[in-house]
């Protein structure tokens, strides 16, 4: 076994603390070597119960000897800003999604991982569940026949006042925090050439944010997806596909949690199966992800291809949807 990949952390979020460290002392090819914080006791504190020491800011982490890798979990609009200085220092990144939010960034940041050699991956969780896995499995079968539709959302109860994701300057606002993860979906089932057709946002005038929206999108082949997100409603976490011969979908499927068993209900003609995949963590998973392309690039090369390729193709398809949305301000 090679030694394992020394890891720092860039921002002490509450998805790190809550998620992401928790599942590292079940990652051996992973060890926490360093926090910063731009509070100094919120790094000593995180530093004290996951490991590692505290850095003196962001750029002494990066300066470290004894840091291979970060993970980027800051707010979203420091993200794309840090990765590139991370990438600038000789680091592999794992950053939180979104990675960028504009299309030009997040091709500038795979350009400049390519030229140094260095993985670049954004931390979509779901796709290294072994629900997305089954999923896979079942479509590759071709019991539902061709895709031609993808219906996806994700949607979240209203956020208090003071909640980062209200804050225009952090790169608040329900596109940028959830609507990632169905227009990935969208991506995953339907490919990489889907563009916007359509889109609606709708935008507070109080906070400055988008608070809840919808995209249309469609393929080459007329194939099309419908994907809702936002932060005041209902929650839902859902994705269906539907082919000429059948229709699969998975409930509570972008914020699985680790004991959690999720179904597939598949449809088939008039034959309904619902399918049970066992629970797994899938911070764990993409953890483990991301020390192979690491430590093992060969191994993971073809799904670190396409995740890169999806991630570059999510960031235009922001720039897209912003383009063409109705904004109605409320």
């Amino acid at each position: 076994m090679p030694p394992p990949l020394r890891l720092g952390l860039l921002g002490c979020s509450d998805i790190a603390a809550r998620r992401t460290l928790p599942a590292l002392p079940r990652t051996p090819e992973l060890r926490l070597t360093a926090v910063a914080a731009r509070d100094a006791d919120r790094a000593a504190g995180y530093a004290e119960r996951f490991g590692g020491t505290p850095a003196a800011s962001y750029d002494a982490l990066l300066d470290r000897d004894d840091v291979d890798a970060v993970y980027l979990s800051l707010p979203t609009l420091l993200h794309a800003r840090w990765a590139e200085r991370a990438l600038r220092a000789g680091k592999h990144v794992l950053v939180e999604k979104p990675l960028a939010a504009t299309g030009a960034d997040a091709t500038r940041l795979f350009a400049l991982a390519g030229e140094r050699d260095l993985v670049l991956l954004e931390n979509f969780m779901f796709l290294h569940h072994g629900t997305h896995r089954k999923v896979t499995e079942i479509l590759a079968s071709g019991v539902l026949g061709a895709v031609r539709a993808v219906s996806a959302a994700f949607t979240i109860p209203p956020r208090p006042d003071g909640d980062l994701r209200l804050d225009p300057d952090l790169g608040g606002g329900a596109l940028l925090d959830n609507g990632v993860y169905p227009l990935r979906a969208a991506l995953r089932f339907l490919g990489c050439d889907l563009t916007v057709a359509g889109a609606s946002l709708r935008h507070s005038s109080r906070f400055g944010v988008d608070l809840s929206g919808a995209v249309l999108l469609t393929a080459p082949d007329g194939a099309s997806a419908q994907v809702r997100f936002g932060m005041e409603h209902h929650y839902r976490s859902w994705y269906e596909v539907q082919g000429a011969a059948g229709t699969l979908a998975v409930e509570h499927v972008y914020t699985t949690a680790a004991g959690h068993a999720p179904v597939i209900r598949l449809a088939s003609g008039r034959d309904v199966a619902e399918i049970p995949v066992p629970a797994e963590d899938h911070f764990e998973a993409v953890l483990r992800f991301f020390a192979t392309a690491v430590l093992d690039r060969a191994a993971v090369s073809s799904g670190l291809r396409l995740l890169s390729a999806e991630s570059r193709r999510q960031a235009a398809l922001l720039d897209e949807t912003r383009a063409r949305a109705v904004v109605v301000r409320v």
